[in-house]
């Protein structure tokens, strides 16, 4: 019992503090720049939009917007079959430079960017979301990194506002920092094992056809382009702009989601945890799922350190028993959560209850159905 409590006790250390750790020093000892040159190659914006009335004509008019020479660029709008007025509202702003491609039924993300890719004519494709904005130079500094060879994946740097008071802004916001701090490392001596959703682009001939129902198409595509060789990479210069989740519930939706989604992704790409195929294999591991078997760990060490005798047990149990009480009355009495304490243990806890919900829907089979703007699932 020890053992596993001690083995459990370091995983969880190295997951969300040791992992960091290598990685700051290895991006101190074995430092990989990039060569960043500005040039304009022909680039192709594919969005995949499922009724998005309310947001289309701003995106395509931000899109339009952006400081690239506008013979270089055009955009593709895949319409997941909307029932709102998303092509309607887009033809309105849609010039020669917007291709609108419409699906006659719902078929999900993936089949979106499937359908949208074959007709960009770019050599590189930039990928986002119909709710986000880019700052004005976002593809001209995501451009610029394809000047290195070795690389054939760039992600940009999402910004997250807060909007309203609501603790798990602040909250998300903290982990956001966390996570972007850890691609950045990741980025500075190698690869990434994951894009930014919002905001990512890929040379046009390493894209692959993604499986039916993929969900997490900006973790999925940058790890075959590391597979085929080249790296992807973080810049923070390219930045898009969105809010931070206001409620719990919208950012429960993500994150089980966005967990299924890793499940997923071993089963349809297995060759990711094979190191003699995947030489980030270990960032993979370490970074993505790691998070997922966390809270394995957590309940090894609840239940292991009470049957373990000993001062330093019975301590290690009574700031478990702290922590997870602090939890629960965050979730019983959302008043308290204005505590910072209250907040942070309530936050970790529904994250790691969302990996085990996430893992529970990936082996119901339910993974296929998760894909969905957030906002439809209750929250905005």
């Amino acid at each position: 019992m020890v053992f596993l409590f001690w083995i459990s006790f370091a995983f969880v250390f190295y997951t969300y503090l040791g992992y960091p750790l290598c990685l700051a020093v290895l991006k101190k000892v074995r430092p990989r720049p990039v060569k960043k040159v500005e040039f304009f190659p022909l680039v192709s914006v594919v969005i995949a939009a499922c009724n998005e009335e309310q947001n289309i004509m701003r995106r395509l008019e931000n899109l339009l917007a952006q400081d690239y020479p506008s013979d270089r660029l055009e955009i593709i709008l895949v319409s997941d079959g909307s029932e709102d007025r998303t092509v309607e509202h887009a033809l309105r702003v849609a010039g020669e430079k917007v291709r609108i491609v419409e699906l006659p039924s719902r078929q999900g993300k993936a089949e979106a960017l499937n359908a949208g890719v074959p007709w960009a004519i770019g050599d590189i494709i930039v990928f986002c979301d119909a709710r986000q904005t880019f700052e004005e130079d976002a593809i001209r500094q995501l451009v610029a990194n394809f000047w290195d060879e070795t690389v054939g994946c760039v992600s940009g740097e999402l910004m997250l506002h807060k909007t309203t008071s609501s603790g798990i802004q602040v909250e998300m916001g903290a982990y956001w920092q966390y996570e972007k701090w850890i691609r950045k490392a990741e980025s500075s001596c190698g690869s990434v094992v994951g894009a930014t959703g919002a905001i990512y682009a890929i040379r046009r001939s390493l894209y692959r056809t993604l499986p039916q129902g993929t969900l997490l198409d900006d973790v999925m595509i940058p790890m075959q382009v590391v597979l085929q060789g080249y790296r992807t990479i973080f810049d923070g210069s390219a930045k898009a702009h969105d809010i931070v989740s206001g409620q719990m519930t919208q950012e429960w939706v993500r994150k089980v989601r966005t967990l299924g989604g890793n499940w997923q992704l071993m089963g349809l790409l297995p060759s990711l945890l094979c190191p003699w195929k995947n030489r980030c294999c270990w960032r993979f591991v370490s970074h993505k799922m790691g998070r997922l078997l966390v809270p394995v760990a957590l309940l090894m060490l609840a239940g292991l350190g009470p049957l373990i005798e000993g001062s330093l047990y019975l301590f290690a149990t009574s700031l478990q028993v702290v922590f997870y009480a602090l939890a629960a009355v965050g979730a019983a009495l959302p008043a308290t959560r204005s505590s910072r304490m209250v907040q942070m243990s309530y936050f970790f806890v529904v994250m790691n209850l969302a990996a085990l919900a996430g893992f529970w829907r990936w082996l119901r089979g339910d993974s296929s159905t998760l894909w969905r703007p957030a906002y439809l699932e209750g929250g905005n």
